[in-house]
């Protein structure tokens, strides 16, 4: 029987006669199967071929695009206790809107009345600051007065020193003519002497003469004390114009003196006056911080304190507040190897959580569910992660707008859009772990190529 079967021909084994043979092989599915090996082979190398966009891949999440936009915390200046709540989670508030009511929980500002009181404090140091600008006027009208007296004062003694200088020339002039009239009359006594020893004048006619010597001698001597009397009187009139001088002086120097002493304090005063201005604004812009309100229109997220009487320390966060109205943005963090491919202006493919998409990050025009953005912004440091954060906006086109539904702190998804290349190279890149191509648009030329 072995020898037999051994002796058969494959080709005779093929015989379509045979059932078992038939049923053990399908000649028509082998053929169909190596056609269809065939053509995804040659699919697949077709794909090679096939252009694909490079991209960079990050997750992210949705935030409010300016600072002023985003979730705010809501603190209290000031220490105090809880009084009374205006508001709970999930209200909507306005601007200007009362959120918390405080009370005063420092000794320092307990007293009821430490308004009126300070108020009443401040109008008693304006009034001594007016006494005190008063005395001040006084003053300079008293050293006005002084400088006028010594004027007059000066003015006086100087002219009576010019009496004294005339005096002392009419005085020198009656000396001068006295000492003459004494040189004559002694010339005339020795020539009548002469005479009447001669026999040629009588007794009489001598002692006239002797007479008149004498009276000439008396001129002499009362002139010349007129004249010394007369200097002494000028040396005196000097003396006196320098003690008027120094009393008037002395008078103005004290009262210039009270002056500045007044005038410092009158500048205490007013710094004192200042100050409690300031503590009065200070209380009063305290008063207003009892009242907790919202600083712009938004909806209570979260409150952080619960119940009356509970006592706040200062800058403690009472409750976040998210604005109503804001602009969205995708925060996404990517590796610092693919920092230096991403530039402002970079387009964004984005998907949201709970938004149904069929992405194909290479094939952006074919991708569904996803929505457009652009990079406005590049942090210059990494973030904890070691990742550089990068913000992602909404296109101004109105038709392209990302869904009304979205809100911040949302999940999304973004693939940053590189240059084009092929799927071959793109694969070929991958297994080697090269970085992708460096994108450069056709109307935004890099500085180097603008520099050659």
């Amino acid at each position: 029987m072995k020898n037999y079967l051994h002796s058969l021909k494959i080709k005779d084994l093929q015989n379509k006669n045979y059932n078992a043979y038939s049923q053990l092989y399908d000649f028509k599915k082998y053929k169909f199967i190596s056609r269809f090996l065939v053509i995804i082979l040659v699919v697949l190398f077709i794909i090679l071929f096939l252009p694909w966009t490079q991209n960079i891949d990050s997750k992210g999440k949705l935030i409010a695009l300016n600072p002023e936009q985003r979730p705010q915390n809501i603190q209290t200046i000031i220490p105090g206790k809880i009084q009374k709540w205006y508001v709970k989670e999930g209200d909507f508030v306005k601007k200007g809107d009362t959120l918390i009511y405080l009370s005063e929980i420092k000794e320092k500002y307990l007293d009821p009345e430490l308004i009126n009181r300070t108020k009443n404090q401040i109008n008693s140091k304006l009034q001594t600051a007016k006494s005190y600008e008063n005395k001040a006027n006084a003053l300079n009208k008293q050293s006005d007065a002084i400088l006028k007296s010594q004027e007059l004062k000066l003015k006086q003694a100087k002219n009576y020193i010019q009496q004294i200088k005339l005096k002392i020339t009419s005085d020198s002039i009656d000396f001068q003519t006295a000492q003459n009239n004494f040189s004559i009359a002694e010339r005339q006594l020795n020539r009548m002497e002469e005479l009447y020893n001669q026999g040629l004048k009588s007794l009489k006619d001598l002692e006239t003469k002797k007479v008149k010597f004498q009276e000439s001698q008396a001129k002499v001597i009362s002139s010349e004390n007129k004249f010394y009397t007369s200097k002494s009187q000028l040396t005196n009139a000097y003396t006196d114009l320098a003690t008027i001088q120094n009393e008037y002086n002395e008078k103005f120097q004290k009262t210039q003196s009270d002056k500045y002493s007044t005038l410092s304090s009158l500048y205490d005063t007013d710094a004192s006056i200042t100050k409690m201005q300031n503590e009065y604004k200070n209380l009063l812009i305290r008063n207003e911080m009892y009242y907790v309100i919202a600083p712009q229109d938004g909806y209570i997220t979260q409150i952080n304190y619960k119940g009356i009487g509970e006592v706040l320390k200062e800058n403690d966060k009472i409750l976040t507040i998210m604005p109503a109205n804001y602009d969205l943005a995708v925060e996404m963090f990517v590796n610092p190897l693919d920092l230096p491919l991403v530039k402002k202006g970079n387009h964004v493919q984005l998907f949201f959580d709970g938004w149904p998409s069929i992405v194909f990050s290479g094939w952006p025009n074919a991708s569904q569910g996803t929505f457009e953005g652009k990079i406005t912004s590049i942090d210059q440091h990494a973030d904890t992660n070691g990742k550089f954060r990068i913000i992602v906006a909404p296109p101004k086109d109105k038709q392209k707008q990302w869904p009304e539904a979205l809100r911040v702190g949302g999940g999304a998804r973004g693939f940053v859009l590189l240059g084009d290349v092929s799927v071959g190279y793109e694969i070929w890149r991958k297994l080697n772990g090269f970085p992708p191509n460096y994108y450069v648009e056709e109307n935004n030329k890099t500085t180097d190529e603008k520099d050659k």
